[in-house]
């Protein structure tokens, strides 16, 4: 798999027993998500982080700072709506990294698509936890518009679910054409994480062979 199709992990803390777990449970990519840490504290986990990634072959992600995306040597940075734009992104670090975008609605998918972006996380498409004021949920149909969108640019962009995903869904998530899926509290919070990572990557391996 390309590292933008199954499971997108995130790692939300200073835990290398977690990324350990997400990266052996065939995470494709893992991103550095720790609210609140200083870019200190990200360049002390990604510095870490980079040989373990490199050595299962998973892309590592560096959320919203294309700064420390390229001083950690990075594969990619997840820019959010408000963060730096990514036409200015892209002519910064050229085919440096790849330049992921969320997105919450069709223009903002259309947008991404057109200014050409790696790939895109779209959502939530539940009700999330994970965010303290997150956009309107969009739901099995927003993701299902937001793939055809997204293959009607033109461009071939994968489309990540993101947003209040539990594992029972994942097969609807992968019906609905998804790339692939970024899950979070039900994998990072699992009794095994491992083993929870595992059915996310299982879910996208078994829509490829239907």
């Amino acid at each position: 798999m390309a590292p933008w199709q199954g499971f997108y992990a995130i790692l939300d803390r200073d835990d290398e027993a977690l990324a350990r777990a997400l990266l052996a449970g065939g995470a494709h990519a893992l991103q550095i998500r720790m609210k609140g840490a200083t870019p200190r504290e990200i360049m002390r986990v990604a510095k870490w982080l980079r040989p373990l990634t490199r050595h299962v072959g998973a892309a590592l992600v560096i959320n919203d700072r294309l700064d420390l995306a390229l001083a950690a040597e990075a594969d990619a940075v997840h820019l959010g709506q408000d963060d730096m734009a990514l036409t200015a992104a892209r002519q910064l670090v050229g085919t440096r990294l790849a330049i992921g975008i969320s997105t919450h609605n069709a223009a903002q998918v259309e947008a991404a698509c057109a200014g050409g972006a790696s790939y895109i996380g779209f959502g939530p498409i539940f009700a999330t936890t994970t965010k303290g004021n997150p956009d309107p949920v969009v739901g099995i149909e927003g993701l299902r518009e937001a793939v055809g969108r997204a293959a009607a640019s033109g461009a071939a962009v994968p489309v990540i679910a993101i947003g209040g995903i539990a594992l029972a869904v994942l097969e609807q998530i992968a019906l609905a054409g998804a790339a692939g899926a970024c899950v979070i509290s039900q994998v990072n919070g699992a009794a095994n994480v491992q083993e929870a990572a595992q059915a996310v990557s299982d879910a996208f391996g078994r829509s490829q062979n239907q």
